[in-house]
């Protein structure tokens, strides 16, 4: 992800082996070690430096291995959303593309959906100032199987062209129906791949705590939220009202996030969230629906927001979404 990084922690190092060099030939005083340790501390604070959120800020949008990747077309068709459509989004105002860049599909036999693909994604976006977020969605089969994917992601690189982020996609349950051996591997995975990222930010696509708690108990009891709690650095429910009935008291842009987060909030026990809403999905939503979502961001304080996905959006959402956007500049 941010390749500046490991520039500074070998910058870190060669401060203190010169320093140990300058005390004299690997003897050390104890005022000189207890000053070899403060500046080490230093060095390596500010090596960590601020987690890099800006992927997550503004307007998003959205693009799954069945919108672009070619062998999960079927009957022939091509895909819906090809590299040539980021100059289409840059258009439309969009900051940042979450890309599904790997699955645990046997139609993806090395992980990526497409290494070519992605490439050319990414790049494209790079040369609009735009960021790409790559997701993928672990299936808890294994948890070694689904950080080796991930583990894919922080470590993509194609000419020097890398990934602005990484988030983990968490709804899969049909691999393991068991939802306490489920939740387990949940949190050992966040665990690891909290170390293997380094310190960069790592985001977590959920499901909206409205759904688990309210429509659909049983979908995914007991979630580990507390468990989770200090492993991922910004939030991103999926907030579908569109997928919500008319009489359930949820089918509008505002209300079925509103009250996620509010739920997300005390699940995590924390009110520092940095959250990124995502409402959809794109051809079932409204103007209305749209707005709503927007002031709804706005009003709660997320620094984005995004709609489920670019294919299913048409060019006047599209070019909605962007003017709302722009009138609401605390999400943009």
């Amino acid at each position: 992800m941010a390749p500046a990084a490991p520039v500074v922690r070998a910058a870190a190092v060669l401060t203190a082996v010169a320093l140990v060099l300058v005390v004299g030939r690997g003897v050390l005083l104890d005022s000189d070690a207890h000053e070899l340790e403060v500046l080490l501390d230093q060095v390596e604070a500010e090596a960590e430096g601020p987690r890099d959120l800006t992927p997550y800020d503004g307007l998003g949008t959205w693009v799954d291995a069945y919108d672009y990747g070619p062998a999960y077309q079927t009957d022939g068709h091509e895909p819906a959303v090809t590299p040539d459509d980021v100059a289409a989004m840059d258009a439309a105002g969009v900051r940042t593309v979450f890309l599904q860049v790997n699955r645990d599909d046997e139609r993806s036999p090395d992980g990526v959906v497409d290494r070519d693909l992605v490439t050319e994604f990414v790049t494209e976006a790079h040369e609009r100032d735009m960021a790409v977020v790559g997701w993928y969605l672990p299936t808890f089969r294994s948890v070694a199987v689904d950080l080796g994917h991930l583990q894919d992601l922080l470590d993509f690189d194609a000419d020097g062209q890398r990934l602005d982020g990484v988030a983990v996609d968490i709804e899969f349950t049909e691999a393991v129906p068991n939802p306490d051996l489920r939740s387990r591997r949940l949190v050992r995975l966040s665990e690891r791949l909290a170390e293997a990222a380094g310190g960069d930010p790592i985001g977590a696509i959920v499901l909206p705590p409205v759904l688990t708690e309210v429509v659909s108990p049983d979908f995914w009891p007991q979630f580990p939220w507390s468990d989770i709690s200090e492993l991922y650095d910004v939030w991103l429910p999926m907030s579908y009202w569109t997928l919500r009935t008319e009489g359930s008291g949820y089918r509008d842009g505002a209300t079925y996030h509103e009250e996620s987060v509010r739920r997300m909030e005390a699940n995590l026990g924390r009110a520092d969230l940095v959250v990124h809403g995502i409402g959809g999905i794109g051809d079932e939503t409204t103007g209305e629906d749209l707005l709503a979502f927007a002031e709804t961001l706005s009003a709660m304080g997320a620094v984005g927001g995004s709609i489920y996905d670019w294919a299913t959006l048409d060019q006047d959402d599209r070019l909605l979404l962007r003017r709302l956007f722009d009138e609401y500049p605390e999400i943009n």
